[in-house]
């Protein structure tokens, strides 16, 4: 037999499976010096119009605007006032702060389950700022300054997530997983992977229609690993939909390193490349450079030459949930060593060399937002907690999930409504 045949042949190499390994493990010393970081403004902007092939050395490169000096340099840079600025500043801080005092709720028992942003408010906070207002995200769980940047009220947020009486959801999410069309924000799935090829469908049919609005896609570095990741780059390169993909590479998917989705081998911006889409590597501590690039590729889309995949480079400073704890799978400085830095320091930096900030500006709205954060979580809580959930109006588990309840759910119904009479 030819199995036989192949073992009997001494000068063959035995083969070897090779699994991908993170280079730091608990216990180590982290140490980023084998990251190629380019210098800030090294890297080209073509014209909006450019041809995928004319960018393809940008699926490689990282694109960066701010300097070492905290200046911002270059072709990428979007010359953003400061009022900008300062609200994009305003935003992040926002974020961390919310995240913490959840994490906190979650820990006190007031909810089952969170996730912080911490260490990516930068992306999804200026990515805002960059898209236009009636813009359709499809985010992960890990962008809440969408909704941050666009004004939604943050107590509706803390509801959504102690799932009570003041939850628009009514429950029928997981906390953190919120729904707001108004503020371009499409429910979150808990399945990741499945917001690309619904960005695209959207962004399909905002193009069937003649509409003028475009799709953002969310998902993380593992999520590209997924099926639907090339599903849907199949369709927005085939039908130049007007879509931006987003891949937030925060080096983890949830334990496993991002090397696991591919990351050794290649960019996660260089899988554009095979589909003849344009793809861009941007740092993504760097709000100018996140700013630039979201602009770019939505100004793309909207002029009718299809999609682009950005691949946002930046580190998950914590951990993957509430349900999670890094220190069992990476160095506990792993996150103080990044060497693209804090966002939000990076930020501050960068107004301040601006003379458009300082320290004690900035220690005020610190104060100010928590002050606010706090006053939103009383009034929240004012409507219950999530333990203290489920016990009323139970018959309401079948309401807003069928347009005609079937029969036998209705006869349940009213048997329990029987019972508790």
């Amino acid at each position: 037999m030819r199995g036989e045949d192949s073992q009997k042949q001494p000068n063959r190499p035995q083969l070897s499976l090779h699994v991908p390994e993170p280079p730091f493990r608990p216990g180590d010393t982290p140490d980023f010096s084998r990251l190629q970081i380019p210098a800030a403004g090294s890297a080209p902007r073509p014209d909006v119009a450019a041809s995928a092939a004319d960018v393809i050395s940008l699926a490689t490169d990282l694109v960066r605007v701010l300097g070492d000096d905290d200046r911002a340099v270059g072709p990428w840079d979007p010359k953003l006032d400061a009022d900008t600025l300062r609200k994009i500043l305003r935003d992040m801080v926002t974020v961390r702060i919310f995240d913490d005092r959840m994490y906190r709720a979650q820990r006190q028992g007031k909810t089952s389950f969170y996730m912080k942003a911490t260490g990516e408010e930068a992306i999804a906070v200026t990515a805002a700022a960059a898209l236009d207002r009636d813009d359709m995200n499809f985010p992960t769980y890990r962008q809440q300054g969408l909704l941050i940047a666009r004004g939604y009220p943050l107590t509706e947020m803390m509801c959504q997530i102690y799932s009570n009486a003041g939850d628009k959801l009514k429950g029928r999410q997981l906390p953190i997983m919120y729904s707001d069309k108004a503020h371009g924000f499409f429910t979150i799935s808990g399945n990741l992977g499945t917001q690309f090829p619904q960005a695209v469908g959207w962004a399909m049919a905002s193009a069937i229609k003649g509409d003028s609005r475009v799709a953002v896609g969310w998902i993380g570095d593992g999520a590209t690993a997924e099926g639907d990741f090339h599903s849907a780059m199949t369709f927005a390169a085939v039908y130049n939909a007007p879509a931006v993909l987003v891949v937030v590479n925060n080096q983890w998917a949830i334990s496993s390193f991002s090397g696991i989705a591919g990351a050794e081998r290649a960019t996660f911006a260089q899988r554009a490349i095979g589909y003849g889409i344009p793809g861009l590597r941007v740092d993504g501590n760097d709000v100018l450079a996140v700013y630039a690039a979201m602009r770019w590729a939505a100004d793309r889309a909207r002029s009718n030459l299809g999609a682009t995949l950005i691949e946002y480079f930046t580190y998950r400073a914590e951990g993957h949930s509430t349900s999670d704890d890094p220190s069992g799978y990476r160095p506990a400085g792993e996150a103080k060593a990044w060497p693209l830095g804090d966002p939000i320091e990076r930020l501050k930096a960068h107004l301040i060399a601006l003379g458009e900030w300082d320290d004690e500006r900035h220690q005020a709205i610190i104060a100010e937002i928590d002050a606010q954060v706090r006053a939103a979580q009383k009034q929240a809580e004012k409507q219950g907690v999530l333990p203290e959930q489920g016990k009323d109006n139970i018959e309401s588990i079948f309401d807003d999930v069928y347009a005609e309840v079937p029969w036998h759910l209705a006869e349940q119904r009213e048997q329990s409504l029987d019972e508790a009479r």
